[in-house]
C-alpha cells in the first residue's frame, strides 16, 4: 500500500472516529462509557496522519532539489540513473488500487451511518434470559422500590426483580418502560437492545403487552418508540416463555428514539 493510500485512511478513518464520537453517533455501536477512548483513537490516527504527511511534504522538498549529475563520456548515460529510473517505472506499474477499497466502510459511518439495532435484529428463537434457570435458586436481595404511584424503570431492572424476586415487591405496582415496538406471530411486545460492551453483543429484552389497551398497541409500526405504563402479571415470566412476563398496559405514550437506545 503507497504512503498517500495510508495518509488518507488514517485521516479519513480519524475523522469518522471523531465524527461519530461528537455528534452522538457512536451510542449505535459503544456504551457510553467507551466515549473517551473513541476520541483518543481518533487523535491518535489523525496525529499520526499529520506526521506522515508533514514527513511526506518535507522529504518531495529536498527531491526537488537540484542534484550534481557526474560527468561521463559524451553519448553516455549515469548508471546509477538508467537503474532507477528502470525501478521505478516497474514498481509503478506494479502498484495495485485494491487497498482504495478500505475506504468504503469509513465513506459509510460518513455518508450513511448505520441506525442503532431494533426489531430486525430481535431472533424470535433467542431463548437468551436475564437469569439462568439452573441458577435460580431463591430470591435475591433487592432493595425497596420508591414511592409514588409510578416507577419508571430500565428494562433490565424490571425483569431482573421480575424474575429474581420471589417476594413479589413487583405485583400490583405501576410502572414506567420505555422502548421499542416488536411483534411475532401478532403478540406485541416491548423490547429493548440491551448490550455488555457493543452492539455486537446485543440481546434483546422484552416484556409481551397484555391488558384491555393492548389491542391498541397492534396499530403501531415495528421499530415505534413507546412509554408505557401498566403492571406485571404475577407468575407469568417462566422458563417456558424464555423468562417473559405479560404487562398489563394503562397508559401509552409514543416517544421520539431516544439518543442512547441500549441499556447496558
Amino acid at each position: 500500500m503507497r504512503r498517500e493510500t495510508q495518509n488518507v485512511l488514517l485521516v479519513l478513518l480519524g475523522g469518522a472516529l471523531l465524527k461519530i464520537a461528537l455528534n452522538g453517533q457512536y451510542l449505535r455501536y459503544v456504551k457510553p462509557s467507551f466515549l473517551p477512548f473513541l476520541i483518543a483513537a481518533a487523535v491518535v490516527m489523525l496525529g499520526l496522519a499529520f506526521v506522515a504527511i508533514t514527513q511526506d511534504i518535507i522529504r518531495m522538498r529536498h527531491k526537488d532539489k537540484p542534484v550534481p549529475v557526474p560527468v561521463c563520456a559524451e553519448g553516455a548515460q549515469p548508471a546509477a540513473a538508467e537503474s532507477g529510473h528502470e525501478h521505478d517505472h516497474g514498481h509503478e506499474h506494479g502498484r495495485s488500487r485494491s487497498p482504495w477499497f478500505l475506504l468504503l466502510p469509513v465513506l459509510t459511518i460518513f455518508l450513511i451511518a448505520p441506525p442503532a439495532l431494533g426489531a430486525a435484529s430481535v431472533n424470535p428463537n433467542d431463548t437468551r434470559t436475564v437469569t439462568e434457570p439452573s441458577k435460580r435458586n431463591g430470591s435475591a436481595n433487592f432493595e425497596p422500590l420508591p414511592a409514588g404511584p409510578v416507577i419508571p424503570m430500565k428494562m433490565t431492572d424490571f425483569l431482573t426483580r421480575v424474575v429474581w424476586d420471589d417476594s413479589g415487591t413487583l405485583n400490583g405496582r405501576e410502572v414506567r418502560l420505555t422502548g421499542f415496538m416488536y411483534r411475532d406471530k401478532g403478540v406485541s411486545y416491548l423490547t429493548r437492545m440491551v448490550i455488555g460492551c457493543c452492539a455486537a453483543d446485543a440481546q434483546p429484552m422484552k416484556v409481551r403487552l397484555d391488558g384491555p389497551r393492548a389491542g391498541e398497541v397492534k396499530e403501531i409500526p415495528m421499530d415505534s418508540w413507546l412509554e408505557l405504563t401498566g403492571k406485571v402479571q404475577p407468575g407469568t415470566a417462566t422458563e417456558a416463555n424464555a423468562y417473559t412476563p405479560a404487562f398489563d398496559v394503562s397508559e401509552i405514550k409514543p416517544i421520539p428514539a431516544p439518543a442512547e437506545q441500549y441499556e447496558s
